[in-house]
């Protein structure tokens, strides 16, 4: 086990999640994406931290939860990549 800090990034609204977590981040707009939000709120699997805004990412993690952001992916992807650069040096 690594005693490396976590990398964490804002999503929005104050949320922060682990970036070494993070499986993939995903637009809402595909059919296999809508799917899958639907049924990861039937399992109760769904964490909406859009405060009522529009989803525009979903952030999928190792856990199997699923994580709206109002953020685009290329938003968060750039602070994770961000993040990473900054911890690297």
């Amino acid at each position: 086990m690594s005693n490396k800090e976590p990398s964490l990034i804002h999503i929005g609204f104050g949320n922060i999640v682990n970036t070494d977590k993070i499986v993939a981040i995903v637009v809402p707009e595909s059919a296999p994406a809508k799917r899958l939000i639907q049924q990861g709120k039937e399992k109760g699997i769904v964490v909406d931290v859009t405060h009522g805004r529009k989803t525009k990412s979903v952030i999928l993690m190792e856990n199997n939860q699923l994580i709206l952001s109002a953020f685009t992916p290329e938003t968060i992807a750039l602070r994770a990549k961000s993040k990473e650069d900054k911890d690297e040096t």
